[in-house]
């Protein structure tokens, strides 16, 4: 799987989208909290990552949870899961 950050992004804006089909992508920041600028609740946001480790194979173990605040932070944590695998 690749780990060049802009498809990474890209794939991420798209499971974000499934999840919340409201987002606009262009709008988002990027080193922006993603919680702040989109109106997930708990459950939306879990389903995010389930999204993201059924797409990308990667496991997010709930204590990295708060490593992933903004769409850099997910996109990092992915491309480094990625490479390490």
């Amino acid at each position: 799987m690749t780990t060049d950050p802009q498809t990474l992004l890209k794939t991420t804006l798209m499971l974000l989208q499934s999840v919340a089909p409201e987002v606009d992508a262009q709008t988002l920041q990027l080193a922006t909290p993603l919680r702040r600028q989109v109106d997930l609740d708990s459950m939306d946001w879990l389903n995010f990552l389930i999204s993201l480790h059924q797409h990308f194979g990667v496991t997010i173990p709930e204590s990295d949870y708060a490593q992933l605040v903004s769409l850099n932070d997910v996109v990092n944590y992915l491309q480094a899961k990625l490479a390490g695998a």
